[in-house]
């Protein structure tokens, strides 16, 4: 998204390869993963160093998407970049498939972490960044949270346990859409002060626009890490933004998508040119 509030080709792009990719399987987590899709789409264009022949290779950043449900976006961007073919996007949730509806480490080529079960991303993340540190290497951990994963306590735990062991290489990535599965974050547990909340961990803390790509690659490129602590970066985003009937509605957290829905959200996609 640029300042007037429009979309570049490979953000419309991306999405309608999400939404395409639902068509056989006919339903799936869409409302988070058009939140998610700008900030994961700058990591592995312009920030993370990884080798999509060799997903293994252990000079590699690592992403965990603490809240799996929202797993399309990523298996969008890995397929774009060749981890598998996108041919393959097409299987979603059938079965014998690689993709499900959480992602899993072992069976998806670029997938970090089996996450789903929410709270567990950032304790696996900060395992991820002291191992880095205790080798040496200059790897950088990227741990994505939705706000309503934030309701669990294991998030705030790591979060100490982030602070504690000054884990500089580690950043937590808040999905901030302020919609969960069952409405308002507002409603279902409050977050706010957000910001102040991990400050007050430890954290290096900044706010940015979630869909605005130089915020964010500026965010990542151009932020100070600071020798002691870990970063958090809250992401402002809009729950199914781009699709203009299912933005900021908890009902399209997750969608049955009927079979005459598809051509009316891409139609909806091209209204942000």
């Amino acid at each position: 998204m640029d300042s007037n509030g429009k979309m570049d080709e490979r953000s419309i792009y991306l999405r309608k390869m999400i939404i395409d990719s639902f068509k056989d399987a006919g339903k799936g987590h869409v409302g988070g993963s058009m939140s998610a899709i700008d900030i994961i789409r700058v990591l592995y264009d312009d920030i993370m160093r990884y080798r999509p022949k060799e997903p293994m290779w252990e000079g590699r950043d690592r992403f965990i998407l603490s809240k799996g449900h929202s797993c399309f976006a990523l298996y969008a961007i890995l397929a774009d970049k060749g981890f598998f073919p996108k041919e393959v996007l097409s299987t979603f949730s059938r079965q014998g498939s690689i993709l499900g509806g959480h992602p899993e480490r072992g069976k998806v080529p670029g997938i970090e972490a089996s996450t789903g079960a929410l709270g567990h991303g950032c304790s696996i993340g900060i395992g991820m960044a002291l191992a880095a540190k205790m080798k040496k290497r200059d790897t950088k951990i990227f741990v994505m949270v939705g706000d309503g994963e934030c309701n669990e306590g294991s998030v705030w735990e790591a979060a100490l346990c982030a602070s504690k062991h000054k884990l500089s290489n580690l950043k937590i990535i808040v999905d901030y859409n302020k919609v969960q599965s069952s409405g308002p974050t507002y409603d279902v547990l409050d977050l706010e002060p957000i910001a102040d909340k991990w400050k007050s961990f430890g954290f290096n803390t900044l706010e940015i626009n979630g869909h605005n790509l130089s915020e964010i690659r500026q965010s990542f490129q151009n932020h100070t890490e600071s020798a002691n602590q870990p970063t958090a970066v809250i992401c402002h985003t809009i729950k199914g933004k781009g699709i203009s009937f299912a933005e900021n509605t908890a009902k399209w957290h997750y969608k049955r998508i009927k079979p005459g829905e598809i051509d009316k959200i891409n139609a909806a996609l091209e209204e942000n040119r």
